[in-house]
């Protein structure tokens, strides 16, 4: 029996839709980077691009459990000499743009490299409920009903 390689024209792509609201942000970003690689189909092949679009609306009602929200604290450099700046999960998402911290969590839990940057411009973060994707018909993927781990009141 020969190992199934798949090629281009294998390759279905389809468009989900995530409502982030009330999910606790790891389990959400894991099942979008499954879904991203295209773990969750049977002709997965490791080095295609074989994922989904995704569509995350609500990213600025994601939940985190324990204090993570002020415990959380994300670093950059400016590139300038005593340029380091930080911010709390807190802070991020009730700042100008909080689809960013939700686009980092599922960013770093992808395998590093070319095919992981190219798989990230499958994901749409949406901090609204307003998306202009409406064309593609997405399907709905309900993550709150997966696990009852999943979301937090």
């Amino acid at each position: 029996m020969k190992t199934f390689s798949a090629t281009p024209a294998d390759i279905d792509k389809k468009w989900i839709i995530i409502d982030a609201e009330g999910v606790v942000l790891g389990r959400l970003a894991s099942i979008v980077a499954m879904r991203l690689r295209g773990k969750h189909k049977a002709s997965f092949t490791p080095h295609m691009d074989m994922g989904d679009n995704v569509i995350i609306i609500n990213a600025d009602k994601v939940q985190m459990t324990g204090k993570k929200r002020s415990d959380k604290i994300h670093y950059w450099h400016t590139g300038y000499p005593g340029g380091i700046k930080s911010r709390s999960a807190g802070q991020i998402l009730e700042g100008k743009y909080p689809e960013r911290l939700v686009t980092m969590a599922v960013k770093r839990m992808l395998p590093g490299g070319k095919l992981s940057r190219t798989q990230m411009t499958n994901l749409r973060v949406y901090a609204g409920t307003d998306h202009p994707h409406e064309a593609q018909n997405p399907e709905v993927l309900d993550v709150k009903s997966m696990n009852k781990k999943n979301t937090r009141s």
